[in-house]
């Protein structure tokens, strides 16, 4: 999904259709993609439960904040910040849902958050985001922990029927941001208009459409945790891309700290003895 992330994104707002427009043109795709499977189960979709609902558009809001951030950021360093997930979601499943959480989760979120700390300090200052993309990489990420957290425990919809409640979500997310980011976007020549609507039709098929269907499929049967550390596939995939189509190249000190984020990630994913029923 990494290349499938920015690449669209960024090329939407060199034709026209700047900041957060682009993000709202690939989801309203989804959404018309979608569409059809919703109108042959509409009641089994909004007769679902409410905070499932909630939770799938939490969700689907955290991916336009990762969506839009790529327009104002470094590739990289937006998708590791978004990549810190697996520790928000731990931290939420510990402490708000009284989940069991084993020592080695611990280690992962100590790990994880010293990952953060190195990776914003890179240019001697304060750890915190230098930008409104990097802002909203971070927010993002917790966002789809809180959201992925109610999916798991309440969210009994089909795949294809959460992935547009999920796009409607990022929908009027990214509407929202858009007033206070950019403004609406000039008038585009007829030309130009078709590309852009082939390229948010296409990616909205591939990326909200199949990809997120496979995840809402993933998010009610594995805890939120690990969904998190699946999306870290993207760190590579995502960084490489950035490196070689638009010259981002890390600094050592941030690549440091990205390592610390993705060991967060396989400590994670180290077998330990389950002591309880709950996801942990």
């Amino acid at each position: 999904m990494g290349f499938f992330c920015w690449l669209p994104v960024r090329a939407l707002s060199d034709m026209g259709l700047v900041g957060p427009w682009s993000t709202v043109a690939i989801t309203c795709a989804a959404m018309l993609v979608l569409l059809p499977v919703v109108i042959t189960n509409r009641a089994g979709t909004w007769q679902a439960n409410p905070l499932a609902l909630l939770s799938i558009a939490l969700g689907g809001a955290a991916f336009a904040l990762y969506s839009v951030g790529f327009v104002y950021g470094r590739v990289a360093i937006i998708v590791l910040l978004y990549s810190l997930t697996p520790v928000w979601s731990t931290l939420i499943g510990r402490y708000v849902m009284g989940w069991h959480t084993p020592r080695l989760r611990l280690l992962a979120i100590v790990v994880g958050l010293a990952g953060l700390v190195v990776m914003l300090s890179a240019d001697g200052d304060w750890p915190l985001p230098r930008n409104a993309g990097e802002w909203m990489g971070l927010a993002g990420g917790i966002l789809w922990s809180v959201g992925t957290t109610g999916m798991r425990a309440k969210s009994t919809l089909r795949p294809a029927d959460a992935a547009f409640v999920f796009a409607l979500g990022a929908t009027l997310t990214a509407l929202f941001l858009a007033p206070f980011l950019e403004p609406l976007p000039r008038a585009i020549a007829p030309g130009g208009l078709w590309g852009i609507v082939g390229l948010s039709l296409s990616t909205g098929a591939i990326w909200w459409v199949l990809s997120v269907v496979a995840l809402m499929w993933a998010t009610v049967r594995l805890d939120p945790a690990r969904v998190g550390i699946l999306l870290m596939t993207e760190v590579l995939v995502g960084a490489v891309s950035a490196a070689i189509l638009a010259g981002e190249v890390l600094h050592p000190v941030e690549i440091l700290g990205g390592a610390l984020v993705l060991g967060a990630g396989v400590l994670e994913l180290w077998p330990v003895r389950r002591s309880a029923s709950k996801p942990g």
